[in-house]
């Protein structure tokens, strides 16, 4: 592969060049919910473009949800867009009855959430997962696959993964929702999350994530692997969330010793 010289040109046309700066300064807060963005003229002066250049631009923006705007209005930054994900947060374990840690957040937020089931089945896990379980190629886990939507737009792509001789015989084979979450079922049947191990990258959405968020570029998403350990270390949940990574962020925390 050749190196990447220091000031090598930017290949991508000059609209995607410009919405990839104006969505830095939305993503950073420069640009906050409800601002306006730089009008037509600024933006045709800043990055020396024409007209029909700079509406492609924000356009694209549009089409992802982080603006709107109207021909012959003002562009905004739309309200609600950019939220930040505290994994230590939505770690915590709901008690029996109660509702999902997130939907709890999001609506402390002001938003509207809830998840739709996609499907609960055994299969046999990506080369990941299965390398988290210690399994061998050919074997199966149970895999649950959820879609979470804040204000009815899909938010998140959830699969969550369980050794089969954990899940089955309990509520982790049924098509519901699990009440409290699998955290607190994980708990009840003995195996209590002890450590938790997080892997972020990011990358270009497959054809099911695209479909799935109702994406409309090829901007990045996040992927989270999330390794769930019991005691003795014990893997006893693999998770993988996927969301569009234009409108998050995901934000740790932590004590020095």
């Amino acid at each position: 592969m050749p190196k990447a010289e220091p000031d090598a040109p930017d290949r991508r046309s000059l609209h995607e060049r410009i919405a990839a700066d104006l969505r830095d300064e939305i993503m950073g807060g420069e640009l906050p919910p409800g601002a306006s963005l730089p009008s037509t003229a600024q933006l045709k002066a800043r990055f020396d473009a024409s007209n029909a250049t700079v509406q492609k631009a924000l356009h694209l923006l549009k089409e992802e949800g982080l603006a709107v705007g109207r021909a012959g209005a003002a562009v905004t930054v739309r309200e609600h867009r950019r939220r930040t994900v505290r994994p230590a947060a939505s770690m915590a374990t709901g008690g029996p009855g109660q509702t999902y840690r997130w939907l709890t957040e999001a609506a402390g937020r002001g938003a509207q959430a809830r998840s739709t089931i996609l499907d609960v089945t055994e299969c046999v896990p990506p080369a990941d997962v299965r390398a988290a379980f210690g399994l061998s190629r050919g074997r199966t886990v149970l895999r649950r696959r959820q879609l979470l939507l804040v204000d009815d737009e899909p938010a998140e792509l959830v699969t969550c993964y369980y050794p089969v001789e954990i899940a089955r015989g309990t509520s982790l084979m049924d098509r519901r929702r699990i009440r409290g979450g699998t955290a607190a079922l994980l708990a009840a049947l003995g195996h209590p999350p002890r450590r938790s191990v997080d892997r972020v990258s990011a990358r270009i959405p497959t054809q099911e994530q695209y479909q799935a968020l109702r994406l409309t570029s090829s901007t990045p998403v996040l992927r989270t692997l999330r390794i769930v350990h019991s005691d003795g270390e014990r893997p006893v949940e693999a998770t993988v969330m996927v969301k569009a990574g234009h409108l998050y962020e995901v934000e740790y925390e932590f004590v020095p010793d």
